[in-house]
């Protein structure tokens, strides 16, 4: 079983968030207010750790690589792709939120839609990235300005830590779980989600857990 990289990880679980976001605005009850603010929670912290990723990207990973003589154009492109995937999310987000106000089927069913959008645009990205990127990276992960690059994109709050860890375990598969394991000593794994990682055990995992 081979080792995923800390960004596939990630990417991981923002594609299984979005995937099961959309399912439960299809599958939301008419009328089902609670559980719309439960999904809306969800898919909001989806879009602060996407948001962190690939801000942290634009302002540490990005100018590292074009610092090696990488392609200006493959950088300008991935920026670009940030953008549409804020304004992809940000769709979604504007369709979640109007569920609040009106929580009927119909509604639902428009913001699964948007949420669809956005998938298209993120998984895009994230392929582009995956493909185009981690090699290049891969090149330069002993290199001590990488290194310092990449510390820099960790969250800086022990609690934003902890719930990062606790959201990409939730769902994860054994790959994803065991490769975590690979980057990070379990027993701080175990630390971090059980103390720094509360909130998102409190408030957002119970919306995955319906049913």
């Amino acid at each position: 079983m081979a080792t995923m990289s800390m960004n596939k990880i990630i990417h991981a679980a923002v594609r299984r968030d979005v995937t099961r976001t959309e399912q439960a605005l299809r599958g939301l009850p008419d009328g089902d207010g609670e559980r719309a603010r439960q999904v809306q929670r969800a898919w909001q912290h989806l879009v602060k750790e996407l948001t962190h990723h690939h801000e942290a990207e634009d302002s540490l990973a990005w100018p590292f690589l074009l610092s090696r003589g990488v392609d200006p154009d493959l950088m300008a492109t991935m920026e670009g792709e940030h953008g549409a995937m804020r304004d992809a999310l940000a769709a979604a987000s504007r369709a979640i939120d109007g569920l609040l106000v009106d929580p009927t089927t119909s509604r639902a069913g428009d913001a699964a839609d948007e949420v669809a959008r956005a998938r298209t645009v993120i998984d895009a990205h994230l392929r582009h990235e995956e493909d185009d990127i981690e090699p290049l990276i891969a090149a330069y992960e002993d290199d001590p300005e990488w290194k310092a690059a990449a510390k820099g994109m960790r969250p800086s709050r022990l609690t934003d830590a902890g719930d990062a860890l606790a959201w990409m375990q939730d769902g994860a598969g054994e790959q994803e779980r065991a490769s975590l394991r690979a980057t990070i000593p379990a027993p701080v794994i175990a630390v971090m989600t059980t103390v720094f990682g509360r909130r998102y055990r409190r408030e957002i995992a119970p919306t995955w857990q319906v049913g």
